[in-house]
């Protein structure tokens, strides 16, 4: 068993431009600007729409607007929804007062359904980007699926990911460490961004930080060891490809877990 000590030490050459991907950026700023847009642009219909009705055409555009963006973006779409709604919809008009107790309850209704189906829109939208359709992908899992389950040796387990991880993310390096963590390095997440610190770092935009990233692996919720990835000089690897590194790491957790540490 081999532990590495030593202090980490984290440079940076640049300060990244923005903590929030643009496409969040974007849905952000629709969850703001797209309900007020479709509920002005049912100010002349409003008399003979119904508010039922009116509210279901908000939650339409509270579900695309989470449904492209995030949670955050659904949570603010939802909001701005139900604000316009009393604002444009309801008497007294250009105000936010509303006097009929049927047109608060839609208004709540409308901010209440907002936020639970922007919720799961995004999650849907999460779920759809973390589905593992590449073939090479699929293979490096089921590989080292059937090794943890064929051979008793987490060192085996072990050194295969490294390789599999070493090929999948175009590393200079890859290495193993079992036992209690040192340093605070960035750490490569379960949704495939990078933590620096506290301070959440964005690959896709950011490229790597500099310095090793952990990965770490977990076996029945325990901490069991992770691996130290040395990026290459190249672009940094997809999503997707980041997110099979996470699940290499997890099954790595597994072998540890059932065959027990890794020994050095």
């Amino acid at each position: 068993m081999s532990t590495e000590t030593g202090a980490w030490r984290l440079h940076r050459t640049h300060t990244p431009a923005h903590p929030w991907p643009l496409r969040d950026r974007l849905a952000l700023a629709a969850g703001l600007a797209a309900p007020f847009l479709v509920a002005l642009a049912l100010v002349p219909f409003r008399t003979g729409l119904t508010h039922t009705n009116a509210a279901l055409v908000l939650v339409v555009v509270v579900v695309a607007v989470a449904a492209l963006g995030s949670r955050a973006a659904g949570v603010i779409a939802a909001l701005s929804a139900a604000a316009w709604f009393d604002f444009f919809l309801t008497r007294p008009y250009q105000t936010f007062d509303i006097n009929a107790s049927a047109d608060i309850e839609t208004a709540v209704l409308l901010l209440v359904v907002g936020v639970i189906v922007s919720q799961l829109a995004a999650r849907a939208r999460r779920l759809e980007v973390m589905t593992v359709t590449d073939a090479d992908h699929l293979a490096r899992i089921h590989r080292t699926a059937d090794l943890v389950q064929s051979v008793n040796s987490a060192d085996t387990v072990v050194d295969h990911v490294r390789t599999e991880l070493t090929d999948l993310l175009d590393l200079r390096a890859c290495r193993f460490e079992y036992g209690s963590l040192v340093g605070r390095p960035p750490r490569l997440e379960k949704d495939g961004s990078v933590t620096v610190g506290r301070r959440s770092w964005n690959p896709d935009t950011d490229g790597w930080p500099e310095g090793e990233i952990e990965l770490r692996a977990y076996g029945n919720g325990r901490y069991l060891g992770r691996f130290m990835l040395t990026p290459g000089p190249g672009a940094v690897p997809a999503l997707q490809a980041r997110l099979v590194a996470v699940t290499l790491a997890d099954q790595t957790g597994a072998a540890l877990d059932t065959a027990g540490p890794v020994r050095g």
